[in-house]
């Protein structure tokens, strides 16, 4: 891989369009440019009053009811982020615009207070996040999501969370105390134990072995724990699902999960471009395996299939995944939640 112009610590290489602007810049005349149209960008933070923040989940492939995200945008600039395409909405980019400009809702800890408190709110586990990391770079400053474990410890009302950061360790007490009443559950996402191809896949985020130590940890502390290997990309990590679940069994997990890529919206291109400029000796391979994974497409938008894939491939992948599963995995299994602890109504504040 040629490391010219090469933006180090970004996953995306470049800014797409966005669908919602009439206007963009582009490099039509290259030889017409004084100075690079695009640089690797400092990161920049727009903090907001959100007006909500819990948000029900439609789609049937999908099993909480709802979702709960304190950051819009992630520095872990993950290139096949399907939250990329949610970033347009605010005018940015998908590209470096979504690992670049992170918004930050201030606000919601009181916004999932008030919710809890709703008379008509029934106990449901709530995922956090259901879009970007909640334990990203930035959570490390704001707290955000560990004021918001304290509204849930509160309540005693269940979630579950999903992260690849080991920043969740510093979590542990309040972890612990929703454990005990059995009200959260964890999924550490874990996509390769290359670290050359995590680096380059996935920049800002914690290593393969700070995974397994941050799976072990909770696992110690008694805190339900599983891994999620996703996405599954053929041709780059595919062969790995088998050690994958082995480690992730080793340190702990009771479950494992998974998902095969799909390319969504803009970020088909990121990842066309990426793909390109890291792996251009199998370019054609990978790319086409994809494709083979949704009928010739990058992305599948049929509920059941989209996630999963269908084709030659995809049955070797979930074969692969579910022997390997049964081999590292029987016997284990999440505790159901508990949806009799939730306190409903309450008259003091935690703000």
């Amino acid at each position: 891989m040629s490391l010219d112009n090469y933006f180090k610590g970004r996953g995306a290489q470049i800014k797409t369009g966005n669908r919602f602007l009439k206007n963009e810049y582009v490099t039509e005349h290259i030889e017409g440019l004084d100075e690079p149209l695009l640089e690797n960008p400092h990161t920049q933070i727009f903090e907001e009053s959100a007006k909500k923040l819990v948000n029900k989940v439609d789609s049937p492939d999908l099993r909480f009811m709802y979702s709960m995200n304190p950051y819009q945008g992630c520095e872990h600039g993950c290139l096949y982020c399907y939250a990329r395409n949610t970033h347009e909405y605010y005018g940015f980019s998908a590209g470096l615009d979504f690992e670049s400009k992170i918004i930050v809702k201030k606000n919601a800890a009181q916004l999932l207070e008030q919710q809890l408190l709703h008379p008509k709110w029934e106990a449901v586990p709530i995922m956090l996040s259901g879009n970007t990391d909640c334990y990203q770079p930035q959570e490390k400053k704001y707290q955000l999501t560990r004021q918001l474990l304290r509204v849930l410890a509160r309540y005693r009302h269940p979630v579950a969370l999903i992260t690849k950061n080991s920043l969740i360790t510093r979590d542990l007490d309040l972890l612990q105390d929703l454990a005990a009443d059995r009200l959260v559950n964890v999924m550490i996402s874990l996509t390769t134990l290359q670290e050359d191809l995590r680096r380059a896949l996935e920049p800002r985020t914690a290593s393969a072995p700070k995974r397994l130590q941050t799976i072990e940890a909770l696992a110690k502390a008694n805190v339900p724990v599983g891994v999620m290997t996703a996405p599954i990309i053929p041709g780059l990590n595919h062969h790995e699902i088998p050690e994958l679940l082995k480690a992730a069994a080793d340190h702990g997990a009771l479950t494992a999960g998974m998902t095969v890529v799909r390319l969504n919206g803009s970020i088909a291109t990121i990842f066309e471009d990426w793909l390109r400029k890291n792996f251009p000796d199998r370019f054609d391979k990978v790319w086409n395996q994809i494709r083979s994974l949704h009928e010739g497409n990058v992305n599948d938008s049929e509920f059941g299939r989209r996630m999963r894939g269908s084709g030659h491939i995809a049955d070797i992948i979930h074969q692969l995944f579910k022997l390997s599963k049964q081999k590292h995995f029987a016997g284990r299994q999440m505790p159901a939640y508990d949806l009799t602890k939730f306190w409903k109504g309450g008259t003091l504040s935690l703000f």
